[in-house]
């Protein structure tokens, strides 16, 4: 648990860095950066760590790849391999830009890279956020449920002046979502706070799921930007090439 929040304090951290440094061609720009030394430093490096989060899928969905490399390293290994260098990537590929954002391939590349890092970190983090809290609110329900159970019994057993519940239930719940709580003693009053209780876990419940359904589409949306990313970084290499680097000529 204490790595997790050690990985998620890290990624947070470079992740906000990550966003505020592409808007840094508000106050600074370096047209000659990246075809400087430098500038093809911080690329090449921005470019093979954008090509190292593609183990992880590969040994997640290879079964002969999966078998002869889980052994020495754990799928979740290559998982922490993936995130750190999914995000570590495009912040070099951030850096080797050098603010100047003048072609549409430079300027879409730059894009769909922090949408990459975006999409990924729901699915990484937010989702499993969300399963979790998912997980709390059931084991919460199945309590809550056998509270009311109980409760509901007790209320069956009391005496007759006791185990009546008010006539007017629409108004007492009116009246609640205003804050005038009806205080409402006795088995009575038990039974229904528990059954607040639960209907309020339910609703959560559905909630969080349809939540959870939404981001789910997010991995699809991730891995249909992540193919894009490669072929755009491909393009960009290219063109790199092609019309040679300015500190070599």
């Amino acid at each position: 648990m204490k790595a997790s929040k050690l990985e998620g304090l890290i990624v947070g951290g470079v992740f906000c860095v990550l966003m505020f440094a592409w808007l840094g061609f508000l106050v600074h720009r370096s047209p000659r950066f990246a075809g400087s030394g430098m500038g093809a430093v911080f690329g090449i490096a921005g470019a093979v760590l954008l090509l190292v989060p593609l183990a992880y899928p590969l040994v997640k969905r290879i079964p002969f790849v999966q078998a002869r490399v889980t052994p020495h390293v754990s799928l979740q290994s290559w998982m922490t391999v993936h995130v750190y260098a999914g995000i570590l990537g495009p912040l070099l590929g951030i850096i080797h830009t050098g603010h100047k954002f003048d072609s549409w391939l430079g300027i879409t590349l730059t894009a769909v890279m922090l949408l990459v890092v975006v999409s990924g970190l729901i699915g990484r983090y937010l989702l499993a956020f969300v399963n979790q809290d998912i997980k709390d609110k059931l084991l919460l329900l199945q309590t809550a449920r056998g509270d009311l159970d109980s409760a509901w019994g007790a209320l069956k057993k009391a005496p007759p002046e006791l185990n009546s519940l008010p006539k007017a239930r629409l108004l007492t719940a009116g009246l609640a979502s205003l804050g005038l709580d009806l205080q409402i003693g006795g088995p009575a009053g038990e039974v229904i706070r528990l059954a607040e209780s639960v209907a309020d876990l339910e609703y959560a419940i559905r909630t969080h799921e349809l939540f959870k359904r939404w981001c789910s589409r997010w991995l699809t949306l991730h891995l249909v930007l992540s193919v894009l990313l490669y072929v755009l970084l491909a393009l960009h290499i290219w063109a790199g090439i092609h019309f040679g680097l300015r500190w070599l000529s």
